[in-house]
């Protein structure tokens, strides 16, 4: 269906609810990790960085069934033969409610928690509406709106999401207030397509076993990185054994999903032996976009996470404090957020703008790592505009959600494990006296900081700053690597199609029929997919 560069009334309406709903999960990420050494300093936990990766965990998991990864399917027969996703056995706007219900319910059990556990099960379940809201709002801007209008609109959530992200450590605790203003607009405003075909057909046509078993050796490799070096040493059994079983999970479920899923968690053609070695054959695009997605999600996620540890254990301040100082990052990112989307729109290219993006974010990360405890303020702000610039370009430019959602696992427990690990090596032990339980127990004395009495807390404040350095110099390697990979990218033309089967105006005319139709078959599972602005390889062939 030929795209439309007029908006009605209904289609601005639908955007208003996305961008209501995307604040919503967008709040709680720097509100969380602003707060997260007083939460486990209250609750007198040690397992910090769970309360991160359980939230990015089920994400990530659950991504697949909301709709990250759907393809529209157009009859029965289809959805008896291929995988469907929530979106598609209930419709848009049911998915979104249903995604609101969890986000809603792990709110209230965080707020409610009495104990890291309690905290971690919570954040869990948050988790799950979070990514399902993070994935539907890509998969409906990708209906509604032309490929060449996607960078526009794109950026425009993104502007959402930041400015969630700037207020986030003051207003952190408005998720259910939020909660309630998106359901009003989602259940009045999204009235969009819902699909054909029975129940118990397409919840059989969903990949259970492949979304356990990648949740199950996830959580493996994720026990074991934050385990390793800090609870127990890397030789350990209990370290050794998850990483293998972690490992060995997810090459069992790669398998499995080539050679044996009748519906698949990923298109089997993302997997296969010919596509995997079509990436060396003219297939960089697609290769370089998905290294691009990951390595930018887990830097930034790692930055947004560690970053207020810097100002807190290092600079005096409390959680509001952190998450002001952290504003030279935040309040930057949105414009150049809306700077990338809207140059992508306007010039039809995409190449230039994440080269720019990824030297910043480089340059950032690299000159953040000469940053110590007794480093000026102002030169930390000013770092976290740099970084925060290219992060912002990049960010609307790539978008594949599941694989984002996979990277900030990393991007929390590969920090989490580093940070524990040169605590252990650089605190003075007086301090780690402190903490009932060793090193591990340490990050939640973080507020007691302040109060320690001079030369200790001096030794104290230089410990954290150099154990966060090892942190910086590896992130600033990881976005050389999405450096590199950004000059692998051809130039594609960016098409000028809308998905007819999920558009609000589902009627063609008739002059555009048949010119339409057969692009938009072969665009389909692109568009819906969520890819944000970038069709990876420029074909038109089926999936």
């Amino acid at each position: 269906m030929v795209g439309s560069t007029k908006k009605g009334a209904k289609f601005w309406l639908v955007f208003v609810s996305l961008c209501v709903t995307l604040f919503l999960s967008a709040l709680d990420y720097t509100a969380l990790a602003s707060a997260l050494p007083v939460i486990v300093h209250e609750l007198k936990g040690s397992d910090f960085a769970w309360i991160g990766t359980a939230y990015a965990l089920t994400s990530t998991a659950f991504l697949p069934m909301s709709g990250g990864l759907a393809q529209v399917k157009r009859s029965r027969s289809e959805t008896r033969s291929k995988k469907l996703t929530l979106s598609q056995i209930v419709g848009r706007r049911i998915a979104f409610i249903i995604a609101l219900f969890f986000f809603a319910l792990g709110s209230a059990l965080c707020g409610a928690a009495q104990s890291m556990d309690w905290l971690i099960a919570a954040r869990a379940i948050q988790g799950i509406g979070g990514g399902a809201i993070i994935s539907l709002s890509a998969i409906v801007i990708s209906d509604l709106v032309t490929l060449q209008e996607r960078g526009t609109y794109n950026g425009l959530l993104g502007l959402t999401w930041a400015v969630a992200v700037a207020i986030g450590p003051i207003v952190g605790d408005l998720n259910l207030p939020v909660c309630a203003v998106s359901l009003v607009l989602i259940v009045a405003f999204m009235s969009l397509p819902t699909p054909q075909g029975t129940l118990k057909e397409k919840l059989s046509a969903m990949d259970w076993f492949g979304n356990l078993l990648v949740l199950a050796s996830s959580s493996a490799l994720v026990l074991a990185l934050t385990w390793g070096g800090a609870r127990y040493q890397w030789g350990d059994i209990r370290v050794l054994l998850p990483l293998i079983i972690g490992i060995l999970g997810l090459i069992v479920w790669l398998f499995y999903e080539v050679k044996f899923a009748s519906h698949p968690t990923i298109e089997r053609w993302h997997l296969n032996y010919w596509e995997i070695g079509r990436l060396f054959r003219g297939g960089q695009n697609r290769f370089s976009k998905y290294i691009q997605v990951f390595v930018n999600s887990l830097v930034v996620v790692a930055w947004v996470y560690f970053m207020p540890v810097y100002f807190q254990a290092c600079k005096d301040a409390g959680p509001i404090q952190s998450g002001i100082d952290m504003f030279g990052g935040t309040l930057t990112v949105g414009p150049f957020i809306v700077f990338g989307g809207v140059s992508v729109t306007v010039w039809k290219v995409y190449r230039p703008q994440l080269w720019v993006g990824w030297i910043l974010l480089t340059v950032g990360m690299g000159v953040l790592s000469i940053v110590d405890a007794s480093s000026p303020l102002s030169h930390s702000i000013g770092i976290c505009v740099i970084t925060a610039s290219g992060a912002g370009i990049i960010f609307v430019t790539l978008n594949a959600q599941a694989l984002a959602c996979f990277a900030f696992i990393w991007g929390i427990a590969f920090g989490g494990a580093i940070l524990t690990n040169e605590l252990k090596k650089q605190l003075p032990p007086q301090f780690v006296k402190l903490a009932d339980g060793g090193v591990e127990k340490v990050y939640a004395l973080i507020p007691e900081i302040q109060k320690l009495p001079e030369p200790l807390k001096g030794r104290v404040q230089h410990a954290f700053g150099e154990s966060l350095r090892p942190i910086w110099y590896v992130l600033t390697g990881i976005a050389g690597l999405g450096l590199l990979c950004s000059l692998l990218m051809k130039d594609i033309p960016l098409h000028n199609y809308v998905d007819e089967e999920w558009a609000l105006d589902r009627k063609l005319p008739s002059s555009d029929v048949a010119s339409a139709n057969a692009s938009t078959a072969a665009l389909t599972a692109y568009m819906s997919q969520g890819e944000s602005t970038v069709d990876l390889e420029g074909s038109t062939r089926r999936h």
